[in-house]
């Protein structure tokens, strides 16, 4: 639910300290590049190259006191990644925040490599041709990082009171494993964590297999789907695991620490309802399994729409999951291209909450929407008029990628359209807009079109200047 030097000195910069390091010598590829050039965060993902697959190989010890912030443990990982260049590529970068990295090989070779900031340069023994498909091995171990948000928040790496934790929106996950780190560039994972025995380890998908040899337990857990790496999690301690299916046979799986198992089941028995729900109104549901991952309170300031299983820090009251499930289909299958298009995400998983209340006993979307408009949704004044501080579509920077604006006004974008088309052409908009984008990305642009093209005899443009990219509280609805 929730962060320069100019790119062509930077390129020359690479070549030349690679070359310094190799001997030099004529060369027909380029270097990949450092970022995708994503407007808040410049430095995420990489250029020249597409990842198909994560295969994650990791060794944990946490701290001798993981309520600590300074004792995050010890990881030892090997990460290989299958991935497909997009051009002739002399070298490539890597996300990777502190840890030591031991050795890269590239097809098995040994590849030279450098570090700066997050990136990690490879140059591999052989360039690589436009369209080929490699693999990229990456050795590496150390004590990982806790990141600070430019909203204050905290990702990375975690310790909690029994292990340790792995969130990673929005960049978070480059402190735990190598990758391309942005939400443009999905993947499917394997994922296998041996910690001392006695411990669980939980992650997305599914497990596959456990097993238990001289004091040290592995988990195996594959991903087949699709994956942005800041929905990846892994989650280390003491565990209450359930399994089940819904109705349909979808298997449901739910982890919970110890103290949050009272507080927890009662909500939790209802993820098969609230999935009957969502697909009923957005659709299939685009993954394998679902369930949910619950940690103690103080563990992480926020719940997060991790795929297959959010987390939450302590017991979730229902709207909250509701809002974290709703995210499956609107934040995980449908992604956002870059991070200026968060409100397709929370604006989607907010109204979520409005639909479940009017669905159950609650205010109607259209109460929730008048509230907010005239400022008695919150008991705080400022809260009330934080909404309006910016446009949902165009946050000022990083640090405001999560505010109000992007949940309460992005839902009152979706309550407009809404209002504009009738109920039965929004819940085939909102059917449409999660299997057209299955799986992929989109942004805002990819939104409006959408929706124009559903409604060809509507006029949103009036929704799209005042609501969704406009200053300021628009004139009376």
């Amino acid at each position: 639910m929730r962060t320069p030097t100019p790119r062509l000195l930077v390129a020359a910069a690479t070549v030349l300290a690679l070359a310094a390091c190799s001997g030099g010598g004529a060369v027909d590829g380029t270097p990949g590049g450092s970022g995708v050039r994503d407007p808040y965060f410049p430095k995420a993902g990489n250029g020249g190259y597409d990842i198909g697959h994560y295969d994650l190989t990791l060794d944990y010890d946490p701290g001798t006191d993981a309520d600590a912030d300074a004792d995050a443990g010890h990881l030892t990982g090997s990460a290989t990644i299958t991935a497909r260049a997009t051009r002739d590529l002399s070298a490539f970068d890597l996300d990777l925040k502190g840890l030591d990295v031991e050795e890269v090989t590239v097809e098995g070779r040994e590849a030279r490599f450098n570090r700066a900031g997050q990136e990690l340069t490879v140059r591999p023994a052989e360039e690589l041709n436009d369209g080929e498909t490699f693999r990229v091995s990456v050795r590496y171990s150390g004590e990982p990082e806790t990141i600070t948000d430019p909203d204050d928040s905290e990702e990375g790496w975690l310790p909690t009171a029994d292990g340790a934790v792995g969130l990673g929106e929005p960049t978070g996950s480059m402190a735990w494993f190598p990758g391309s780190h942005h939400p443009s560039d999905k993947a499917t994972y394997d994922l296998a964590m041996t910690v001392p025995e006695g411990l669980g380890v939980v992650s997305n998908g599914e497990l596959r297999d456990e097993r238990t040899r001289d004091g040290r337990t592995t988990f195996t857990w594959h991903t087949a789907e699709p994956m942005a790496s800041h929905v990846v999690t892994v989650a280390v301690g003491e565990w209450e695991t359930d399994r089940s299916t819904t109705d349909d046979g979808l298997p449901v799986y739910t982890a919970v620490d110890p103290t949050q198992a009272d507080a927890s089941r009662k909500v939790l028995k209802r993820i098969p309802e609230v999935m009957d729900w969502a697909q009923e109104n957005f659709g299939p549901y685009p993954f394998s399994s679902t369930g949910a991952i619950v940690d103690r309170d103080e563990d992480a300031g926020y719940a997060l729409e991790t795929q297959n299983r959010p987390y939450f820090p302590g017991a979730p009251d229902l709207v909250l999951l509701v809002h974290e499930l709703a995210h499956q289909w609107y934040g995980n299958s449908v992604s956002p291209k870059t991070w200026r298009d968060m409100w397709l995400n929370e604006g989607f998983a907010t109204y979520a909450e409005w639909l479940w209340e009017e669905d159950h006993g609650g205010d109607s979307a259209q109460e929730t929407f008048e509230a907010l408009y005239d400022g008695t949704y919150y008991d705080d004044e400022d809260a009330n008029d934080s909404i309006w501080a910016f446009p949902p579509a165009d946050p000022p920077d990083a640090a405001h990628i999560s505010d109000s604006p992007v949940y309460q006004r992005g839902a009152m974008v979706l309550h407009k359209i809404r209002r504009t088309v009738g109920d039965d052409a929004f819940w085939d908009l909102l059917h449409g807009w999660a299997a057209a984008h299955r799986h992929g990305n989109a942004d805002t642009e990819d939104f409006t079109a959408y929706v124009e093209k559903s409604a060809p005899n509507e006029d949103f443009s009036e929704i799209w200047a005042d609501w969704l990219r406009g200053d300021g509280r628009p004139d009376s609805p």
